[in-house]
């Protein structure tokens, strides 16, 4: 494959480039602008060089249609975005970006043809409510993907209208597109969010250091190498249509988590606290349909997600490369109402 990933700088799009390089595919990032930290956390240098950067915008149709074009690209993956709080405190920058710049990637693949033979593109599990909307406080089953889309911030609503533009665009158009809703993804290189928290607390309790996580109640752990993995599947494997899919780990509760942090890290159990309050959307999702339209994806256990990234923040430490900024700043203040990712 031939893959163009807007946005892939980020967390999760460093780990699929890792991969992506890895089976001997060609990538190329269309960004605002080069920035491998991520990267090469997880990636020599060497390795990353392989990697070309295209500058631009992901809201500029004609940029990104030349890039496309230019590469020969034949895989589309669109994780360009904008989170929560950009989104709430500018909506019309956050849908600037988050909605045109979505539909900027369907025009652009519409442009080219049979060029473009998938698009895999970033929706997210905040498309959903909070939980008492669907289970009340104890799941009785989990929520299958077509559940109502009742989103609780201008993201999730965002994320709703991508979805349904996806459709659109293979019923009028037939482009084949996927899109994949992760949840609370952990992992090396997750460094901002409120999800990020688990994974600073690995990062934090490694070092001996306290680490307060900030939120409680139940939440759906995805190691993200498993995530990198279920989207360059959803790249490659055949499949016709435009659908949307829910993604699922280890649907755990924050003291279950706690509790498989201290199997690896012993010292966690002094060292990091966690909050009370549940975070706002619905967190017992089944994948059931994605695993049968497209097959089998990458399921890794808690305990040995934690154990990995402990090992490459270990590694990290003793090349003097791991990054402690996400953890030196000032605690933030502890949740005590409902909140989005």
């Amino acid at each position: 494959m031939r893959v163009l990933i807007t946005g892939g700088y980020g967390f999760i799009g460093a780990w699929i480039i890792k991969q992506l390089l890895h089976a001997g595919h060609e990538v190329a990032v269309f960004d605002l602008q080069e920035d491998a930290r991520r990267l090469h956390l997880i990636l020599s240098e060497a390795a990353g060089q392989r990697v070309k950067f295209l500058p631009g915008d992901v809201t500029d149709l004609p940029a990104l249609t030349h890039a496309l074009k230019g590469e020969g690209s034949t895989h589309l993956l669109h994780l360009a975005g904008l989170q929560v709080p950009t989104c709430r405190q500018n909506p019309i920058f956050g849908a600037a970006v988050n909605v045109l710049g979505t539909l900027a990637v369907f025009e652009a693949a519409k442009a080219l043809g049979s060029q473009i033979q998938r698009i895999v593109y970033a929706s997210s599990a905040a498309v959903f409510g909070g939980p008492e909307q669907y289970y009340g406080k104890h799941p009785s089953h989990p929520l299958a993907n077509d559940s109502a889309l009742t989103p609780g911030t201008h993201y999730g609503v965002f994320k709703v209208c991508n979805e349904g533009n996806a459709r659109i665009y293979f019923r009028d158009h037939a482009i084949s597109s996927v899109g994949l809703r992760p949840w609370t993804v952990y992992g090396v290189g997750r460094d901002l969010g409120m999800t990020s928290e688990p994974t600073k607390a690995i990062k934090a309790a490694m070092l001996g250091r306290n680490y307060a996580i900030n939120f409680g109640g139940y939440t759906d752990f995805q190691y993200v190498a498993d995530v990198a993995g279920t989207f360059i599947h959803c790249l490659e494997r055949p499949y016709r249509g435009a659908k949307s899919y829910n993604m699922r780990g280890a649907v755990v509760s924050l003291q279950q988590f706690h509790a498989a942090l201290c199997e690896v890290l012993p010292a966690a159990r002094e060292l990091v606290t966690i909050g009370t309050t549940q975070i706002g959307i619905a967190y017992d999702l089944d994948d059931a349909e994605l695993e049968a339209d497209l097959g089998p994806m990458p399921k890794t256990s808690l305990v040995d997600g934690i154990r990995e990234t402990v090992t490459i923040f270990r590694q990290l430490h003793a090349e003097g490369r791991l990054d402690t900024a996400d953890i030196d700043g000032p605690a933030a203040a502890p949740v005590s109402v409902a909140v989005e990712t």
